[in-house]
């Protein structure tokens, strides 16, 4: 116990120099919230997969998808390498680039306003970032206040109140400059704690050989190409992690900041092994919960004979990491999510900040009073987070899924579309984004999981704009 205070304390150390360091090299709204637009390919590359993995798959995603899919799992740590990080950086990274620097804009609202010339687009988009953004940043604060409450006997409300402390002196310190210099550290991080999660895995369950054996035991269909929840539930989860982030604006936004076509191909590569390490080892290890744990012998996962979801996870490190390894599991997790709270802080603050602020109450604000205004609303975000997380509202699959499918369902429509076809609208736009977030949230309130929801808005918000674009031609 001594030993992981110790390692924390000069974690918690080393981020607020990082932060100081950032504080006195941030003169300029661009440099907080995109580090001058001029950020390399190795600290772009740990920046998107650092803000794509966080405490949500390790604690939320591969506990729960692991216990209910086995295997089948990792078709979504293969399909989340290959469409949601190369895929993105192939046909996206440069094309976005070029995009922000002809329309001269910072946000992906502001894209929204110039490409379709609507301000109200702008309104709109702004608005829901940061509605939906509070209950993704709110299940980061869960997964980190479990994790905290499982390795420090901390009460769930004062890890929260510590992560949420922690999250606000760095990130309003520094800013991006802060974030995607410490994202390289946060990866390098991540890579080595996956290596020993999995090698300690295999260690005490014995081979891979021996994992499929007791996997098959209890169940046959937790080592099929297809889990037991059935297709349909599995595709939705590959779908919802894997075509949202094409337009999430906490990872558009990396985009904005890289430096050249060279840095978009070398990033490609290096954030798309990142990705594939991750979460393969994620769901992996996610699918020998029902190896490890059992209500006799780990109570605290489970209610009347149930899994806890969310809690599975930090009683299966509990379990698997010798004592001696344990800080390293405990930062590795540590780090996916404080690179991850960053992104979703300063891409929500700056709805508020640049798109509603700057853009509708007080164009004439000067650059350092939108720099202040944006230290200000990140406090806040932060705040709003925490206190949702107190609320512990839900598992956090359920959270991510509807706080994923909602800004999905909104943003991919318009935006994809808006690069690649030239007569998108801002009729078809408009229609294709409302349409499809009204459709993810009403079938999400009828009951729906919010996974399964997520994509089928994800999915219309993509058909309707072209076809809305090509009716209006026609007529």
């Amino acid at each position: 116990m001594t030993v992981k205070i110790i390692v924390i304390a000069l974690y918690a150390l080393m981020i607020i120099i990082i932060g100081l360091m950032g504080l006195k090299k941030t003169k300029s709204f661009s440099d907080f919230f995109l580090g001058g637009g001029n950020i390399g390919p190795w600290m772009t590359a740990f920046s998107y997969g650092t803000a794509y993995f966080s405490a949500v798959l390790f604690i939320g995603f591969a506990g729960k998808i692991g216990w209910g899919f086995g295997y089948s799992g990792l078709w979504i740590a293969l399909i989340n390498g290959l469409v949601g990080v190369f895929t993105v950086w192939f046909l996206l990274g440069w094309k976005i680039k070029k995009m922000a620097t002809e329309y001269q804009v910072s946000t992906i609202s502001e894209y929204l306003e110039k490409r379709y010339n609507s301000p109200f687009f702008k309104l709109l988009s702004s608005i829901v970032i940061f509605v939906f953004m509070i209950p993704y940043s709110a299940a980061v604060f869960m997964g980190l206040s479990y994790l905290f409450t499982s390795n420090f006997d901390l009460p769930y409300v004062y890890a929260l109140i510590f992560m949420g402390l922690f999250t606000a002196i760095y990130l309003v310190l520094g800013g991006y400059k802060s974030m995607a210099l410490i994202d390289m550290i946060f990866g390098i991080i991540m890579v080595a704690g996956v290596i020993v999660l999995f090698a300690s895995t295999l260690h005490k369950a014995g081979g891979i050989g021996q994992i499929t054996l007791s996997l098959q035991e209890i169940n046959p269909g937790l080592t099929r190409p297809v889990g037991p929840p059935g297709i349909w539930p599995l595709l939705s989860l590959i779908l919802l992690t894997s075509l949202a982030p094409f337009a999430m604006p906490q990872l558009v936004q990396k985009f904005y900041a890289i430096r050249d076509r060279r840095s978009v191909k070398v990033g490609m590569f290096a954030s798309t092994v990142f990705a594939f390490l991750i979460g393969g080892v994620a769901y992996f290890v996610g699918s020998t919960t029902r190896i490890f744990l059992t209500p006799e012998t780990t109570p605290g996962a489970f209610n009347d004979g149930q899994p806890l979801f969310d809690r599975l996870m930090p009683e299966l490190l509990a379990n698997v990491i010798p004592e001696s390894l344990s800080v390293v599991i405990l930062l590795l997790i540590l780090s996916a999510s404080m690179s991850t709270l960053a992104s979703l802080v300063l891409v929500s603050s700056s709805s508020v900040t640049k798109d509603l602020y700057h853009g509708f109450m007080n164009p004439a604000a000067s650059d350092a009073k939108l720099t202040r205004l944006m230290r200000w609303t990140s406090a806040f975000f932060i705040l709003l987070s925490v206190f949702l997380a107190y609320l512990n509202p839900d598992s956090i699959v359920a959270i991510l899924g509807i706080s994923w499918g909602a800004i999905g369902s909104f943003f991919l429509g318009p935006f994809i579309w808006g690069l690649f076809l030239p007569r998108a609208n801002k009729v078809s736009a408009l229609i294709s984004g409302i349409a499809g977030l009204v459709l993810c949230l009403g079938l999400y309130i009828s009951g729906m999981p919010s996974p399964e929801a997520g994509t089928v808005g994800m999915l219309a918000s993509l058909a309707l704009n072209p076809i809305v674009s090509f009716a209006k031609i026609k007529k």
